[in-house]
């Protein structure tokens, strides 16, 4: 495999400078297409990517591409705003420097993408100028975890014609069976909820494959590991919350590809311990968290599962008023307690908020299917109060 000298310790991963103009093959296209480089930010490793409105055969320099100027957007609700994104700083290795020209737009993107994407808001432009206002990308599926289920079915057909898939939700997957169906995906995210990814070494047949974003899925170990050789042309790899050993061994193979073009993304490398004590802990999520530490997690799920056991306690076949009294000072006393934890340093933010609802409600969920009856009453009592006592 091809490798290119070591850039700046201080600067992108591969040369890259304000002012240059890179260009890349999209899919959606058929062609090339260019962007101007408009600001390094060294602090978050971040590039500023103004897309051009410009798509044509492969160019050798900047001056094949004639005169240009920055795409504007007018399909859905952009109004004429400048295709304009910060960009994780690493140039993708499918993407190249042609030349350099005086700076087209000066002032700093303030939107933020996780990839590079050079070329997809062009084609989704000339959808809509074409009349095309539903058009999506039919190259692309989401799928629920029943419909992934489906396509995977024995006597499902291969689905050639997919290149982008993403599934989340999972208990299971087998890569043998995923390769199978789609083996011509450039793009594969996959997300589970402690959820096992079986035979994941068959991901190194996905030869094509450019972004591979894994989370919450275990059972691979460092056998499974997708090569460099096997997969060349890989340029996003991104996982979190995946078995300790594979992230390790992961990142070991894949770091010295960041200066070929291959942004590596890898955390929450989990031990086995970790997946036995969490497989019923709603707010397993929380841990490592940015701006969660490790006490305030830990103090966290010492209350969720406090609550749990006493509105388990509570529920029972037959339900009065002192039940839904008792849930009612439950959900007080849960809102109350992390109220406290919240403290003077707030860390319960909106997604923090919807997992303490969510998890407290499961709890009812639970019981639910246990007695095999509607607790209707009793869940409204319960998140009523926590509503009404919560300052989070």
């Amino acid at each position: 495999m091809a490798t290119v000298s070591a850039a700046p310790s201080n600067g992108p991963p591969r040369p890259l400078n304000v002012g240059d103009i890179v260009v890349c093959r999209n899919d959606l296209l058929g062609e090339w297409s260019a962007a101007q480089i408009s600001d390094i930010d060294p602090r978050w490793k971040k590039a500023g990517v103004l897309e051009l409105d410009w798509s044509g055969p492969e160019p050798s320099t900047a001056d094949d591409l004639g005169v240009i100027k920055p795409l504007r957007l007018t399909h859905h609700s952009w109004n004429g705003q400048l295709s304009h994104t910060n960009c994780d700083w690493v140039l993708p290795r499918s993407y190249r420097v042609i030349g350099s020209m005086p700076l087209l737009h000066v002032q700093r993107a303030n939107s933020y993408a996780g990839r590079w994407r050079v070329g997809d808001q062009l084609a989704r432009q000339r959808a809509w100028d074409r009349g095309e206002h539903d058009w999506r990308d039919p190259g692309a599926l989401e799928l629920t975890p029943e419909e992934l289920d489906r396509a995977l079915a024995d006597s499902a057909p291969p689905h050639n014609e997919v290149r982008s898939l993403k599934a989340t939700g999972l208990s299971e997957v087998d890569a043998h069976r995923l390769t199978d169906i789609f083996p011509n995906l450039t793009s594969l995210t996959l997300g589970g909820s402690l959820g096992q990814l079986a035979n994941a070494g068959e991901l190194n047949r996905l030869s094509s494959l450019k972004a591979l974003f894994i989370s919450d899925l275990f059972g691979m170990t460092k056998a499974d590991c997708v090569l460099p050789d096997e997969v060349p042309d890989l340029e996003y790899l991104d996982l979190h919350s995946v078995p300790h050993e594979y992230a390790i061994a992961m990142r070991a193979l894949w770091r010295s590809q960041v200066a070929n073009g291959t942004s590596v993304d890898i955390s929450k490398a989990r031990k086995p311990e970790w997946v036995q004590e969490n497989l019923d802990n709603p707010l397993r999520d929380w841990d490592g968290r940015e701006h969660i530490t490790a006490a305030r997690f830990k103090k966290a799920v010492a209350q969720f599962k406090k609550t749990r056991r006493e509105v388990l306690a509570i529920l029972g076949p037959q339900s009065d008023e002192s039940t839904v009294a008792r849930l009612m000072d439950l959900g007080r006393e849960y809102a109350l307690a992390f109220n406290r934890l919240d403290g003077r340093s707030p860390f319960i933010e909106t997604e923090e908020r919807e997992e303490l609802f969510a998890a407290l409600n499961a709890v009812v969920t639970e019981r639910e299917q246990q007695l095999s009856r509607s607790l209707a009453a009793e869940r409204s009592a319960l998140l009523s109060a926590v509503e009404g006592a919560r300052n989070w």
